[in-house]
């Protein structure tokens, strides 16, 4: 089962569907204030009560990116969140800099296991097939595993930049490993 999304890729998308390039965290007056930011222009996009769950949940995700960046999918594309202490700000603030992922390199032949291998063979021959990328219910008849399980390995190949989609658009996958780098399909 895949982890569900924190309210930090939350804030993130919020603010990226807006053109923001950055989050802001400060703590002021009991309450945590979230600020999205693009170039010189700043605007709040959520402000909490300090003891509230939500900020308490918003703090531990933004510790945890301090120590390891988070990948996210977020609008069809792959973001990097890295986090940082903002010590202009006193103490208990937080930059978030969003930052689309690195391409995969094409010359360069991606590492991905067996299954993913097959998927990705799957989904590219279906497509060349039939015009169209499957559907994950062709993925699940396929590889006869559940919805949630084809779900995992979609989520899965597009976070490892494997695969793009279209938000809100059926049969969008498009597969962005070159064919010769792809496994014959089992």
């Amino acid at each position: 089962m895949s982890k569900p999304r924190s309210l930090l890729e939350d804030l993130c998308e919020h603010g990226l569907s807006h053109g923001a390039q950055s989050l802001e965290v400060e703590y002021s007056d009991g309450r945590d204030q979230v600020f999205a930011r693009r170039g010189e222009t700043a605007f709040a996009t959520a402000n909490f009560k300090s003891t509230s769950r939500d900020a308490k949940e918003l703090r531990k995700n933004l510790r945890a990116a301090l120590r390891t960046p988070v990948r996210t999918a977020i609008g069809g594309r792959v973001w990097i969140l890295t986090v940082g202490v903002d010590d202009g700000r006193g103490e208990g603030a937080f930059r978030v800099r969003i930052d689309p992922a690195p391409g995969l390199d094409p010359s360069i032949a991606p590492r991905f296991t067996k299954k993913q291998g097959q998927y990705l063979a799957f989904i590219y021959t279906y497509s060349r097939i039939h015009g169209r990328a499957p559907a994950e219910s062709d993925l699940q008849r396929h590889f006869q595993t559940t919805p949630p399980s084809v779900h995992q390995m979609i989520q899965a190949l597009e976070l490892r930049g494997f695969i793009e989609r279209t938000p809100g658009q059926a049969r969008s996958i498009r597969v962005l490993v070159r064919p010769e780098h792809l496994p014959a399909l089992e």
